[in-house]
């Protein structure tokens, strides 16, 4: 152990392979109390803010915070990795050689003899190949596919466009429109019939209406949602601000008085 740590403190450049080295030797019997006991299961979590945080660095546009970031989601990877390497089950490098194996395979227009001359072939190509390989012998299968986990608004809309290649569709935006409508009329029934159960799930349909929406116009659902919750949050620090300056205090003004100063805010931005 000691020349291992030795060896690691005396380099100037390390690469994947000490950083495996370093996993391993953090969960050994004489490493790290934290990091030996750690499961899966307790650091699931982990991973899914590393991978959030790799996205704000992208947002951000920062090279210095990606690479940063890129390397913490690397570390939850090799940690992963490490303890199915302790069990016997399969290491890093297994899973480098399926990721190598799985691109070669959904890549037939670069490693092998099929042509692809443009992006919808290819990604017919990837989904064809995706769908035999994985046993999807249905549909449904490739729905079934979509990960639980997947924020519900993205989840919504991978959901619309799979059923999509089985023509289970909108004919285009303004079927998609009047769907929209639809759901938002079925809400408005279940309130005054005194339903809240019912409206609920009514709301549900109309979110899921929204995301179907989105995947028509061509944009992402899960990104607009984001720049709407943005927008809100700066504009309701304006207000704030307004209210202040005024020397008065957001929650002893009533909803009308508010709303004076959000078409204010409003007004300001453009």
């Amino acid at each position: 152990m000691e020349k291992r740590i030795a060896d690691l403190l005396s380099k100037k450049q390390y690469n994947v392979y000490d950083l495996a080295e370093i996993v391993k030797i953090l969960r050994s019997e004489n490493g790290c109390p934290w990091d030996k006991i750690q499961t899966h299961q307790s650091i699931r979590n982990d991973f899914l803010e590393e991978v959030y945080e790799v996205i704000e660095a992208i947002d951000y546009d920062s090279e210095e915070m990606l690479r940063e970031e890129l390397g913490d989601v690397l570390l939850q990877v090799v940690f992963h990795a490490e303890i199915e390497t302790e069990k016997g089950t399969f290491d890093l490098d297994d899973i480098a050689n399926d990721i190598c194996k799985k691109l070669i395979i959904r890549h037939p227009h670069v490693f092998g003899d099929v042509t692809a001359d443009t992006v919808d072939t290819v990604l017919n190509n990837w989904d064809s190949i995706k769908k035999e390989t994985k046993g999807q012998e249905s549909y449904t299968d490739t729905l079934k596919s979509v990960p639980k986990v997947f924020p519900s608004l993205m989840r919504a809309q991978k959901l619309g466009k799979r059923a999509s290649k089985a023509n289970m569709d909108f004919k285009g935006v303004d079927d998609c429109f009047a769907s929209l409508k639809s759901e938002v009329a079925e809400i408005q029934e279940a309130l005054d019939n005194g339903d809240k159960s019912a409206a609920a799930d009514e709301l549900g349909d109309l979110l899921f209406s929204c995301a179907n929406l989105a995947r028509k116009l061509g944009v992402d659902a899960e990104e607009l949602l984001d720049r709407a919750n943005e927008k809100f949050l700066k504009r309701f620090e304006a207000v704030e601000k307004q209210v202040l300056q005024d020397g008065l205090d957001m929650a002893s003004l009533d909803l009308e008085t508010l709303d004076v100063y959000w078409e204010k805010g409003k007004l300001s931005e453009k």
